[in-house]
């Protein structure tokens, strides 16, 4: 039997170990950083801090001693936010080793390197190769996935054996897992969504409408795809589950962290005021500084990922950042785009 890690008891990995639970071939065990919540995971089956509400499978097992959870573990699944993605993984890679395949499910940058959570475990992780590297990601609302709501995501890995593997773990009747061997276009996608699910929330925020968040939404999958080819992507992962999936579902759902804080800072609220309220972390707030950084030296241009980070890091109004947007010059639609979008023959259909 394939015991399955899940390191990380927040809302994603508390619904992907819920997900697998029961199969019967797989063993899982999720990881919580506090003992009262993997305590109360055990005893209610439910996790009222991240996911309220929700009847979580009595079969699913948690605990707070890492050892416990990593031990035999033949998977790790790694559900924590990126500013401690490093951190924790420091403590699990001495115990699992790098025979172990590494899942992230980790939608962000890291701030102080700018680093992708795919190239923390190659650094982090001794001896690791890419081939034990993965990333899992789409349009993945945790609520829906544990609720059992059809939907899809994509396992990105450099080697075919190692996403056909874990195609097979993650794979449910309700949840399609499709792979994909570009893991540095689905790492950005999964990260870049974030940041443009805040702009789309500010425009519900400010009251505008749909034109106005399919305006966002669409013109930032050009930021992405400039931004995101210009660090080695390929352009079709942006069209699949990795981005315009991840997208529409992060820029359109009221459960979306990341489209809640736009609409805050759509409605008036300072940015410091609303991470206070929040008990869970909205990455783009985090990963739109590093994104953009990155994105300014190499020359790529991104008004909208430049706003966001006006208003999240340096204190601009979204009035301010509103009239910048609209008064800047327009150009032709495709101009930069068309080379990072063109699509070839080799796409497979579903």
């Amino acid at each position: 039997m394939t015991k399955l890690a899940f390191i990380g008891a927040g809302s994603w990995g508390t619904a992907v170990a819920s997900l697998l639970t029961g199969k019967g071939e797989y063993e899982t065990k999720l990881w919580a950083r506090r003992s009262e919540l993997a305590e109360t995971i055990n005893l209610f089956h439910e996790n009222p801090e991240y996911l309220p509400n929700v009847q979580l499978p009595e079969e699913l097992s948690a605990t707070s001693d890492l050892d416990e959870a990593l031990d035999g573990a033949e998977v790790i699944v790694m559900a924590v936010p990126s500013h401690g993605f490093r951190s924790v993984l420091r403590q699990v890679s001495p115990v699992a080793g790098a025979d172990a395949i590494y899942v992230s499910l980790t939608k962000g940058l890291e701030v102080e390197t700018k680093k992708r959570m795919s190239e923390v475990l190659d650094e982090e992780v001794e001896g690791i190769t890419p081939s034990r590297i993965a990333v899992l990601t789409g349009p993945n609302l945790a609520r829906e996935i544990v609720e059992g709501h059809p939907a899809a995501s994509t396992i990105a890995c450099v080697d075919d054996s190692t996403c056909g593997h874990l195609q097979e773990i993650f794979h449910t009747p309700s949840f399609r897992c499709y792979t994909n061997n570009d893991v540095i276009g689905s790492e950005i996608g999964g990260a870049f969504k974030n940041v443009l699910a805040i702009a789309a929330g500010m425009a519900d925020g400010l009251g505008f409408g749909d034109n106005t968040k399919a305006t966002v939404m669409t013109r930032g999958l050009a930021e992405m795809a400039r931004f995101a080819v210009g660090f080695g992507a390929q352009p079709i992962t942006l069209l699949g589950l990795a981005g315009v999936g991840d997208l529409i579902a992060t820029c359109a759902s009221p459960q979306s962290r990341n489209h809640s804080v736009g609409i805050s800072l759509g409605k008036g609220l300072k940015i410091d005021e609303i991470i206070g309220s929040m008990n869970m972390v909205a990455e783009g707030v985090k990963s739109c500084k590093p994104i953009h950084e990155l994105g300014v030296a190499a020359d790529v241009w991104m008004p909208i990922t430049e706003n966001v980070v006006r208003i999240c890091h340096e204190g601009c109004s979204v009035e301010e950042v509103v009239a910048d947007l609209l008064a800047r010059e327009v150009r032709a639609e495709f101009d930069g785009v068309e080379d990072y979008l063109m699509l070839n023959d080799s796409e497979n259909n579903d």
